[in-house]
């Protein structure tokens, strides 16, 4: 099958998760900057969350990218990460609207952890459906990283409930090592 239906599909569910998140944060009504102190978790939840959407779609722009075709199977292991992705806004907007409490926070993290492992489920997927010398195969095969994120996802649930804000570090430090995508990809693809 031809990947491009499911790219383009993936690029519109993440558009609208976006959107979601964003309409998520009201327009104060008063004109002062305590209005504006007042919706800082909520702001900071959506920039942190913004961000995370935006590694997952540079991410999947790039392993797709480096994939020639799917299957039935990488089109369901697809899903299966839009919808933990979509879980996204809701998590979010809890952990703002209740100042980053321990069990928003850990949900938080939980949905960060399903995301990856699907993610993982994902490229597992269209490796097993390329041949040996394809790109993805040759890049991803050896994904130590998405291992050691899904480690570290479940140490920042676990700290979730010792303290917020270690928890909080954690999922940043996930966040930074998937902020710029795998530049093996882009070598291999261009020379």
């Amino acid at each position: 099958m031809h990947k491009g239906r499911m790219e383009a599909f993936s690029d519109g569910v993440i558009a609208i998760i976006i959107t979601i998140m964003i309409l998520e944060l009201k327009i104060p009504e008063e004109g002062d900057v305590a209005a504006l102190i007042h919706l800082l978790p909520k702001f900071l939840s959506y920039i942190f969350s913004f961000i995370f959407i935006g590694i997952y779609w540079s991410n999947h722009h790039h392993i797709l990218q480096a994939s020639k075709h799917v299957s039935g199977g990488v089109l369901w292991a697809n899903l299966n990460l839009l919808f933990w992705l979509s879980i996204v806004p809701f998590v979010t907007g809890w952990m703002g609207e209740t100042n980053f409490a321990t069990l928003p926070v850990a949900a938080y993290g939980v949905v960060l952890m399903l995301s990856g492992a699907s993610f993982y489920i994902l490229v597992r997927s269209l490796i097993a459906v390329h041949s040996a010398d394809s790109v993805i195969v040759h890049v991803l095969n050896d994904d130590k990283k998405g291992l050691i994120a899904l480690v570290v996802y479940a140490a920042g649930i676990v700290f979730s409930f010792i303290s917020t804000w270690i928890a909080l570090a954690l999922y940043v430090f996930v966040s930074i090592l998937y902020l710029v995508p795998d530049k093996r990809i882009e070598k291999k693809m261009i020379g």
